[in-house]
């Protein structure tokens, strides 16, 4: 792999590539984490969160990767057992997450590459009284997008909470946290965001944290009870990781500037630039597919099927060769798609020169 790739070449599916001038923001110097400055800094981050997760409510920022926000949004959620959608690596991830957390979890797992039919997860609701649902809004391993608003409405109607993993979403697809009611969504700071890795955020409902403040075993640093308390202080409740906060004000700043709905509308283009490029190949008779169906396919990664006994290293070497970085697929699916990161502050344009990239590789493996 190149070292000095240049911005616009690195569509691996997180960390996503992140501009020079946000990774230059990283080096100003350490402040008093409790100081009026750094209270300033936590305010303009927390708002133009509120922004991007369409929210009234206080957002929290944890020095953690999202998996230690996926944990705090098990350990805080109302007593009971939980029930997982499974269709892919990380929402299989979030169910280990609640088993671990003891609680006694049934998984409801459909094949990788689809969604749960609603009428099969309003079955399983029905079955017991679960405390909470987890569910992955885009599976970054199958490249699937998960109808968030549906399931949410569908777990409230049985008195369960839904969680939602927003990883690969939130920033590069729409998220209406207050409008769609959801009880709590989550996401790290490296995906559709294009911030350096090492910061998760959350939004929990108001009804959420009230029923936390009474859960037990919520644990210490994982406490959302006190995340909100110092949210709404413009504070976090541990020393935060200072360069990374100077690099979401920075970032937070030029994506207000270009708009949620106008980032939202960039990463459906590049969807719609991937639709095409399969297409054509296909039309050309090159066996390539993509792996979640039409209308389900997340605007911030894809996942594409290669022809059969194409080898995904030597394809990936290839595209390497031609300066591009994409990724191979991710757990069962590793050895028979690639993964193409199309999210943060990429373009149709840009991503138009990697898939070129890929097609070239693809002949040349032919």
């Amino acid at each position: 792999m190149p070292a000095d790739l240049s911005f616009g070449r690195f569509f691996y599916p997180g960390p996503t590539e992140v501009r020079p001038d946000i990774l230059r923001a990283m080096v100003r110097p350490m402040i008093p984490h409790r100081g009026v400055e750094a209270q300033a800094l936590n305010r303009r981050i927390m708002n133009g969160l509120r922004h991007v997760f369409r929210t009234r409510r206080p957002v929290y920022v944890m020095t953690a990767s999202a998996t230690g926000m996926m944990e705090a949004a098990v350990r805080n959620a109302q007593e009971g057992p939980a029930l997982a959608l499974v269709n892919g690596a990380f929402s299989a991830r979030f169910a280990r997450i609640a088993q671990v957390c003891d609680r006694r979890t049934r998984v409801l797992e459909v094949p990788w590459g689809e969604t749960h039919p609603l009428e099969l997860v309003e079955e399983v609701l029905g079955t017991e009284q679960f405390g909470l649902m987890t569910v992955v809004h885009s599976e970054t391993s199958t490249g699937v997008l998960s109808d968030i608003r549906a399931l949410s409405a569908a777990a409230h109607r049985h008195g369960t909470m839904c969680v939602v993993d927003a990883v690969s979403s939130v920033g590069g697809v729409r998220v209406e946290t207050d409008d769609w009611r959801l009880d709590c969504v989550l996401t790290g700071s490296q995906k559709a965001l294009a911030m350096p890795p090492g910061l998760s955020f959350a939004v929990a409902s108001e009804p959420y944290i009230l029923q936390a403040s009474s859960t037990p075993h919520r644990g210490f640093y994982l406490d959302l009870v006190e995340f909100e308390r110092f949210a709404l202080e413009a504070q976090t409740p541990q020393t935060p990781a200072l360069p990374l906060l100077y690099a979401a004000d920075a970032q937070l700043e030029h994506i207000l500037a270009e708009g949620i709905e106008a980032r939202w509308a960039r990463h459906a283009a590049m969807l719609a630039c991937v639709e095409r490029w399969v297409d054509e190949r296909r039309a050309a008779g090159i066996d390539i597919s993509i792996l979640a169906r039409a209308g389900e396919r997340a605007p911030t990664v894809s996942v594409l099927r290669v022809p059969p006994g194409t080898s995904v290293p030597a394809l990936l070497e290839g595209v390497a060769n031609r300066g591009f970085v994409i990724a191979a697929g991710y757990g069962r699916l590793a050895a028979t798609t690639v993964r193409i990161g199309h999210m943060g502050d990429h373009t149709p344009e840009g991503l138009g020169a990697c898939l070129s990239a890929l097609g070239e590789a693809l002949s040349a493996a032919a």
